[in-house]
């Protein structure tokens, strides 16, 4: 559906605009996996940390990014306790640190 939002937005991005993407997306995980070797995480937390450093992630980029952090074996999600629902009413998952994504961000550092 257009809603008349995307009409001006090129349909390829730009090199800078990709540059700006790819370094945006490494810089998120790097504070993701930060973030979950202190404790676990969950996405609006993470959402709420980001733009409270003056960055904006849609959850349609976040989720999709800690799914493919999951898959690197990076970080590990447990449903939370049945008493922390998301808004739709479903369980909140939490994101802890594996060993794999301790070693990349100790790699990182």
């Amino acid at each position: 559906m257009n809603d008349g939002k995307n009409r001006n937005r090129p349909k390829n991005p730009t090199v800078p605009d990709l540059v700006t993407r790819e370094f945006l997306l490494s810089f998120w995980k790097i504070h993701i996996l930060h973030h979950a070797e202190e404790g676990p995480v969950y996405g609006q937390w993470i959402a709420d940390e980001l733009r409270r450093h003056g960055y904006s992630i849609s959850p349609g980029t976040l989720y999709p990014l800690l799914r493919r952090m999951e898959t690197n074996g990076w970080l590990k999600s447990v449903a939370s306790s049945s008493s922390d629902k998301t808004r739709g009413g479903n369980s909140r998952k939490e994101y802890r640190l594996t060993r794999q994504g301790a070693k990349i961000l100790a790699f990182i550092r």
